[in-house]
């Protein structure tokens, strides 16, 4: 008997001892990014995922995983499209491709501030668009307003005009726009994922690359060429993309909050990367390299036979004309 109640005694003590394990979520998002953690989309998705735990009393939980760790953006995109309850960035050009009416909001010089690429990403013509994509792809996007930053050339020497990106190889993401894009601005476009950048850059696989402040600082590219061009050739607004079979399956209130906290979250980024570009263009200029601010009309009238190449004069006119832009 006492036997028994040494043992008793025993397994109560390693149960007070045992580490207390909250309930599992009712619902997970993974949530992953190519980007770095320090990257301002990754801390508004971090603030994304502490907002949704709160407001839901845990029931959905989102987990991070930046730096490419659940693959490249087109990798996490084909897992959101199979239905899996996974979700990514994406910029435009990566839908567009089933809805062309994306293309606008990444096309060179389209807008004239980063505020009217908000206000159309607010508006029912974007809206229409996201409906269709969701109809075509089994995809949706809870919020567009996850703004990146301006994207600027980045390369081994001075830039002032498409003359001098005569032969240069710089990198690209791989899609039609972004290639049409380059090579309008007179370099040779050259699609890499993002992972490949830094490697590619201190090799000289790739002479140059365009990127915004933040993900020049975050991947460390300033180590690895010695001039930033700011052409501020594509305000890169960013979408945080789900499966739509993933979000329906939510209950209709807890949908709700995660798609409200989206937006809130998306709102804060754009916020934050506006005010920090100068802020960061400093520190860049402080580790030797020079930034070189230009006069972009001769990038301006390059690119302009691109929105007829691809098929995007009218529906440039269309959304500029749905934020009274016209």
């Amino acid at each position: 008997m006492l036997k028994s109640r040494v043992i008793f005694g025993a397994v109560l003590a390693g149960l007070a001892l045992a580490p207390v394990h909250v309930l599992a979520a009712d619902y997970s998002l993974r949530l992953g990014t190519v980007l770095a953690p320090g990257d301002p989309l990754v801390v508004g998705a971090e603030a994304m995922k502490k907002a949704v735990a709160e407001r839901t009393d845990g029931k959905v939980e989102i987990q991070i995983f930046p730096s490419s760790q659940l693959g490249d953006t087109q990798d996490m995109m084909d897992q959101a499209q199979a239905g899996a309850n996974v979700g990514t960035f994406v910029e435009a050009s990566r839908v567009s491709v089933y809805v062309p009416q994306f293309d606008v909001l990444v096309a060179p010089y389209v807008f004239d501030s980063v505020d009217q690429l908000a206000a159309l990403v607010e508006s029912p013509t974007y809206d229409a668009w996201n409906k269709a994509l969701e109809d075509k792809t089994g995809l949706t996007i809870l919020s567009f307003n996850w703004y990146q930053g301006a994207r600027n050339l980045l390369t081994k020497k001075p830039v002032s005009g498409p003359e001098d990106l005569k032969g240069v190889r710089v990198r690209t993401i791989g899609q039609p726009l972004w290639i049409k894009t380059i090579g309008a601005m007179g370099a040779v476009p050259t699609p890499l994922a993002w992972a490949e950048v830094y490697p590619s850059l201190q090799t000289g696989v790739i002479d140059g690359a365009e990127a915004q402040p933040s993900a020049i600082r975050g991947a460390k590219l300033y180590e690895v060429v010695s001039d930033v061009t700011v052409t501020e050739h594509i305000y890169l607004m960013t979408g945080l993309i789900v499966s739509a079979k993933w979000l329906n399956s939510l209950p209709e209130d807890l949908r709700a909050i995660v798609v409200e906290e989206a937006q809130k979250a998306g709102a804060g980024v754009l916020k934050a990367n506006v005010e920090q570009a100068d802020e960061i263009f400093a520190e860049i200029e402080k580790t030797g390299v020079k930034v070189h601010r230009i006069d972009t009309a001769p990038f301006r009238k390059a690119v302009e036979p691109v929105y007829e190449e691809l098929g995007l004069t009218d529906m440039i006119k269309e959304a500029r004309g749905a934020i009274g832009a016209n």
